[in-house]
């Protein structure tokens, strides 16, 4: 399996892309007017069938009735690529389910456990940065990139716990699995300022320690604070702080691929489609011209 670099050897310029859940047709007519991707998180359309989980075939061909017009990528929630024990087998069914049926340009995953003990945790926890955790996430890494004929990509996320003890910095670590496996980053630039709001990360410190090479996607959203806390959830849009670290980061990233702005399903009414859209074409304005005037 190529490594990201060689896999994207000679694309354009940074792609806009944003979530689409499925349901409001509306909305997705909308939206394929104004990106070039659509992120497809297949843990967040699941239905069953005789006992087993599936990918929704009223979504997939929601999906397939714009294939033609934008590309598509993936992006899962609850693989729990961290988990001690072991990893969610129904989430990687559900990826065979996708792959058979279209062709993603790549795919990703949280950095992070959903599960410990066979216990769903109910969000999402990040990783101890020890050599045993690098040492199974590589492992894990490596045989999603021999079952996926695509690049595959990690996402850090927020750290909702104090910080334990650790060898390895919050850039060193990524930058560690990074070079170990060849695998690309997700960079969600909120997450950034909810660790800087909430655990002190230094966020110039660690983008001068990251390894910008491996960066293929850039995650953009607003979320909310509970009782002084800033949470990763995607019901805003993004604030200027955020845009404007995005845009410093598209110039530092030579290799970034894609721009997306989330927002979850839930959140939909209360935007709105006028607001989803405008914030579309704003980040395609401010951020990926950065790219374009470099």
């Amino acid at each position: 399996m190529p490594g990201f670099e060689a896999a994207f050897g000679g694309w354009p310029v940074p792609a806009l892309a944003t979530t689409y859940e499925g349901g409001d047709p509306a909305l997705l007519e909308r939206l394929v007017q104004l990106v070039d991707l659509l992120e497809i998180a297949p843990d967040t359309i699941v239905g069953s069938e005789r006992g087993q989980y599936i990918l929704r075939p009223e979504v997939l061909d929601e999906y397939a009735s714009v294939s033609s017009r934008v590309g598509l990528i993936a992006h899962g929630i609850g693989l729990s690529i961290g988990s001690f024990d072991q990893w969610n087998h129904d989430y990687l069914r559900l990826l065979d389910e996708l792959f058979a049926r279209f062709d993603l340009q790549w795919h990703s995953e949280h950095l992070a456990c959903t599960v410990v003990a066979g216990e769903s945790l109910g969000t999402m926890l990040s990783m101890p940065r020890t050599q045993e955790a690098l040492d199974l996430v590589s492992r894990r890494v490596e045989l999603l990139q021999k079952l996926y004929p695509v690049p595959f990509l990690l996402e850090h996320v927020i750290q909702l716990l104090p910080d334990a003890p650790a060898e390895f910095t919050p850039a060193g670590f990524l930058n560690a699995i990074t070079s170990r496996t060849g695998c690309g980053l997700v960079l969600d630039v909120y997450n950034l300022e909810c660790d800087a709001h909430n655990q002190g990360l230094h966020i110039p410190a660690f983008l001068d320690e990251l390894n910008l090479a491996a960066v293929v996607e850039m995650h953009l959203a607003g979320g909310v604070q509970y009782e002084g806390f800033q949470l990763d959830i995607h019901s805003s849009i993004t604030r200027e702080s955020t845009v404007t670290l995005a845009c410093e980061i598209v110039r530092r990233a030579p290799n970034l691929r894609a721009v997306t702005f989330e927002y979850l399903k839930e959140a939909v009414g209360l935007l709105g489609h006028d607001a989803i859209c405008g914030e579309l074409q704003r980040l395609r304005q401010s951020v990926l011209r950065q790219a374009v005037l470099q």
